[in-house]
């Protein structure tokens, strides 16, 4: 494939005009950022997943992708800190698959990246108007405020915004942890399974596979920690252990929620609510009370924290595939404070057009998450590739059970694919769509007006070089 391509020539200042400021996270900040992207998923989403499957049949699928997630971060660990480029999945798939396999691969990361602000602005509006908060009747205006606010305090620096980030996510995480302590008191195991009378898979298997899509809320986007590896301060060190202990940290607090929210409040109770966690203390304890109240307002900045974070998530990846020149190479630019200040402010603009106009968070969600489960199976796919076919890159850090672990973290992927599929059909029809296009544009122009001097592009030709030497 690479032989398709073609590359013109550049000049010096044409990357001194795209830098990241580098040394700006070392790797607390790095599992702070992991931790964040997925927050919000503890707070709502996760819990439609029991009207699917039942508890039971929701406890199967979050194990089926908690596995699927912590063989996927082993593998990311180690392609992140061998290949540290802002691109982190299209760089990885483009050492492996060449420019075909990795601009496929950053544009389902892309639109995963792109489209959840939306569908994450559409929940805050609906939290605000739920709230009573500002007196306001239509949600467009927190829209607009959330996309200023957020998308300015990343224009003016990425080490702000990521301590920024990190304080807000912070906020959450006690709120979670006193969520947790509250509804100790109250579990009942019967509570677990009173849908379907006890039964521990009251829909059967096809309950378990549907509710996989709501499982993967407890963990999405956690994959988005190497985007920040031009920005970190050591990648082949930080980046391992940043995204794992963002792993591990998710893994309790799905496992916490998944066990006390119904486990508390009643499985028949939380199916269908757009708030669980005040929902469970309010069922639990029988009416309103302050834990509740400390749990609704401070679930705002849950959501706040994913939303602020992925805006991060969706400028890396566009400003490096613009900079090598798969997408247009003005929406790489860096200003002064070494920020991607157009490909922060498009995407949000588009943003904020589409929650403004669909005002449907859950098509939007479901949109991201078909992007996502199509990115893990080709990364998935570019770690075992390069496994076999670079056995001596250098590797700082090594994937315990290296291709087996990544084999298995492929094969659920697959499995999250179909699901995905068969829960939303025109999500994934939207998300099939926008791939074909962005494959026409690339086959028909960018592909031959690529930049050799792109990171990501120079990984690729120094192994192409040494395995025609070799």
């Amino acid at each position: 494939m690479a032989k398709h391509v073609e590359y013109e020539k550049v000049g010096d200042e044409y990357l001194e005009h795209r830098q990241l400021k580098r040394g700006a996270a070392g790797w607390v900040l790095l599992a702070g950022l992991g931790v964040s992207y997925v927050i919000s998923g503890d707070f709502a989403g996760w819990n439609f997943g029991l009207a699917e499957g039942g508890w039971g049949g929701l406890l199967v699928a979050t194990v089926l992708m908690g596995a699927m997630y912590t063989c996927m971060v082993f593998g990311l660990a180690e392609l992140a800190a061998a290949l540290p480029v802002a691109g982190a999945g299209y760089g990885f798939a483009r050492r492996a698959l060449g420019p075909l396999g990795g601009f496929a691969t950053g544009i389902a990361i892309l639109i995963e990246y792109a489209i959840a602000p939306a569908a994450i602005a559409v929940f805050i509006g609906g939290y605000v108007e739920t709230l009573g908060l500002f007196g306001l009747t239509n949600a467009w205006p927190v829209y607009l405020v959330c996309f200023l606010i957020f998308v300015g305090v990343h224009l003016y620096g990425v080490g702000e915004a990521l301590r920024l980030m990190f304080v807000i996510t912070g906020i959450a995480v006690v709120a979670l942890l006193a969520f947790v302590i509250g509804m100790v008191p109250k579990f009942d195991a019967d509570k677990l399974f009173d849908i379907g009378g006890g039964s521990f898979l009251p829909f059967g298997v096809t309950g378990a596979l549907g509710a996989l899509v709501f499982a993967i809320w407890f963990f999405l986007a956690v994959e988005g920690v190497p985007l920040a590896a031009e920005e970190a301060r050591d990648p082949k060190r930080d980046m391992p252990r940043g995204i794992i202990g963002a792993m591990l940290a998710l893994l309790l607090f799905a496992g916490a929620i998944l066990v006390f929210a119904p486990g508390g409040a009643g499985s028949e109770a939380l199916k269908g609510s757009n708030n669980p966690l005040p929902d469970a203390v309010r069922a639990a304890y029988g009416g309103d009370n302050l834990l509740a109240q400390v749990v609704n307002y401070v679930g705002l900045a849950g959501l706040v924290a994913s939303f602020f974070s992925i805006i991060f998530a969706y400028s890396r990846q566009l400003f490096a595939l613009s900079r090598a020149g798969y997408l247009p190479r003005w929406l790489s630019r860096t200003g002064k404070r070494k920020t991607p200040y157009l490909a922060l402010i498009v995407p949000g603009a588009i943003g904020f057009v589409l929650a403004s106009v669909t005002q449907n968070g859950a098509l939007l969600i479901n949109i991201a998450v078909f992007g996502a489960a199509l990115s893990y199976v080709l990364m998935m796919l570019s770690h075992i590739v390069l496994r076999v076919r670079e056995p001596n890159l250098e590797r700082p850090y090594r994937t315990p059970g290296g291709v087996i672990t990544t084999g298995v973290a492929l094969v659920l992927a697959v499995a999250a694919v179909v699901a995905t599929f068969f829960v939303d059909e025109l999500a994934a029809g939207i998300t099939a769509g926008i791939v074909v296009v962005a494959l026409a544009y690339f086959w028909f122009y960018s592909r031959h007006h690529l930049v050799a001097s792109a990171p990501e592009e120079e990984f690729a030709a120094i192994e192409q070089a040494e395995r025609e030497l070799g």
